[in-house]
């Protein structure tokens, strides 16, 4: 397999040179103006891409029916998900059934495998609310996902990510 760099275009030349207060400001200002369609296809081909083994396998059959909320606190984005029909649903976040919050180094520690959520959840850094019973679901199949096996192009984005808000 031949590995996948990034294009050296401008805006990545951009993103890496900015410290990462401005980065966090770029994202709460751009986010809230993309629109929710937009924002939702490329999500959910992202995430059904990620987790097609998982999915095939009917790994996400507890989340059919059900919300769960994502919260990034420090960019105030706020996505809820889905399973319908072994595909992952992007919804607008309104009254999901459960809640996970964070900062965007947590989870970014956690997709790295730096750090175990159960530790971000003790240090009261990652907050799980609502019916507890589905964020620790989903908490205990992200920790069985092996992220090494993920494609080339997520690890190099979370090795990037980590590079610029560390």
């Amino acid at each position: 397999m031949t590995a996948f760099t990034l294009p050296d275009f401008a805006p990545f030349r951009l993103l890496k040179s900015l410290p990462t207060a401005n980065i966090a400001k770029f994202i709460r200002f751009t986010e809230p103006k993309l629109p929710f369609p937009i924002r939702k296809k490329a999500a959910e081909q992202l995430l059904n891409y990620l987790f097609r083994e998982q999915l095939q396998d009917d790994e996400f059959y507890f989340l059919e029916g059900q919300e769960l909320g994502l919260e990034v606190r420090d960019l105030g984005i706020q996505v809820a998900f889905t399973c319908q029909n072994e595909k992952l649903i992007v919804l607008p976040a309104q009254q999901p059934d459960a809640w996970i919050r964070g900062d965007t180094t947590d989870f970014i520690k956690m997709a790295s495998q730096e750090v175990d959520p159960d530790t971000l959840f003790f240090q009261r850094r990652l907050v799980i609310e609502g019916n507890t019973e589905l964020s620790l679901a989903i908490k205990n199949l992200m920790d069985g996902v092996d992220w090494s096996e993920m494609p080339a192009l997520f690890q190099r984005s979370i090795q990037l990510v980590q590079r610029v808000v560390n």
